[in-house]
């Protein structure tokens, strides 16, 4: 009984995150635009919620392995370098990483049968797409992959099991998003 009231405030929680994010986005009658959501405690959430998809594909048997290694985002951050690169460099860099995240994910949920772990991984995927939403609000453009997929800079590598993709996942919301969401310019605007 404990677990499905807490899954049923997680979803309210959700829903209400979304509402709001929905509302802000669709204000009837005014022209403004989105304002941005500097709130570091949205990302928090999604940084746990990735958690416990992680920590779901741990203790489960089955969906381990993927059937074809897939590509992720490179998660270690290099902060001199990370400093060094201009706003949209990182914003690119950011959105890139997340959409490949986005694919990987997918690809496992295709894979994976065991209804619990396809609840955790449909999460992961609206997550990934509501800090896409978040980003837009920070006026950070909408990655467009290139017709054969993450332009050629960025650092990827090929994970080959669910676990360490959802770690990856974990580890990217951590590190170069939240550098990101934490440093975004319109957030410190009249701060001084």
């Amino acid at each position: 009984m404990e677990i499905g009231y807490f899954c049923f405030l997680k979803t309210c929680f959700r829903l209400f995150a979304f509402l709001l994010m929905l509302l802000e986005w669709t204000k009837p009658g005014l022209s403004n635009p989105l304002r941005p959501i500097c709130d570091l405690r949205v990302l928090k959430h999604f940084i746990e919620e990735a958690r416990d998809a992680e920590a779901a594909m741990l203790a489960c048997k089955e969906g381990r392995g993927l059937a074809e290694p897939v590509t992720v985002p490179q998660t270690k951050v290099d902060f001199n370098v990370w400093e060094r690169k201009t706003a949209l460099e990182q914003a690119q860099e950011v959105q890139s990483g997340l959409w490949l995240l986005n694919q990987a994910i997918g690809s496992l949920r295709t894979s994976v049968t065991n209804t619990a772990l396809h609840s955790h991984i449909d999460n992961s995927l609206r997550n990934i797409f509501s800090i896409g939403q978040v980003l837009r609000s920070l006026n950070i453009q909408e990655y467009t992959p290139p017709a054969g997929g993450v332009a050629g800079g960025e650092e990827t590598w090929r994970v080959s099991s669910a676990s360490e993709l959802l770690q990856v996942h974990v580890n990217f919301l951590r590190g170069k998003v939240h550098l990101l969401l934490s440093n975004a310019p319109i957030c410190h605007q009249g701060s001084s």
